[in-house]
């Protein structure tokens, strides 16, 4: 029988996984939208260019394996075929300042997701202290009431399993000894028959 806690736990684990996983599906069509955007539009393609444009981090788009292969064919198109002289304009040129602005972003970026990591540590932290409140006194001497009998059901069968262990040494030792007084027993019957016998 399932415990209710370690019950309510799973529940909440698996709705946490299907609300990730659904993120990240987003999180991945926007990306791929964002790429398809930028080239339609004949801007240059960045990580961070794609990052803004959906409002992803750049570590996502790096991580996601397909949005980083879509960004990288982009950059590698255009590398081959170039952007059309219309869509470039001396400000959209990577410059020193650019770079230093995307570094800034990300920066700022890690900050706020150290910040959320920290949230959410803090939050996981009180949940569990909760949980282990709501616990009755009785309920956790149940447990190891429990937990009691089981281990000395498996030393039971620990101190039975050893003991068979023995027995069946013991009785291999000695069909190991028949086997060779039977071997021996041969040997001297085959050599008392006589030579012409043979």
């Amino acid at each position: 029988m399932t415990d209710p806690t370690t019950a309510a736990r799973e529940a909440r684990v698996e709705r946490l996984r299907q609300a990730r996983t659904a993120d990240s599906k987003a999180k991945t069509k926007r990306s791929l939208d964002a790429v398809a955007g930028l080239v339609a539009a004949g801007e240059r393609i960045t990580v961070a260019r794609v990052a803004r444009k959906a409002a992803v981090s750049t570590w996502f788009v790096y991580n996601s394996p397909v949005v980083h292969q879509a960004v990288q064919a982009a950059i590698q198109e255009q590398a081959r075929h170039g952007i059309p002289a219309a869509a470039i304009l001396p400000k959209q040129r990577v410059s020193e300042a650019s770079l230093q602005t995307d570094l800034a972003l990300a920066r700022e970026e890690i900050k706020g997701l150290k910040t959320e990591r920290d949230r959410l540590q803090e939050r996981v932290r009180l949940a569990l202290g909760a949980e282990i409140d709501d616990v009755q006194r009785t309920e956790l001497l149940r447990r190891i009431r429990d937990l009691e009998s089981h281990n000395a059901l498996l030393i039971s069968e620990l101190a039975e399993q050893a003991a068979r262990a023995g027995r069946l040494e013991r009785r291999t030792a000695e069909l190991e000894d028949e086997v060779t007084a039977v071997r021996r027993a041969l040997t001297r019957s085959i050599r008392a028959v006589p030579s012409s016998a043979r």
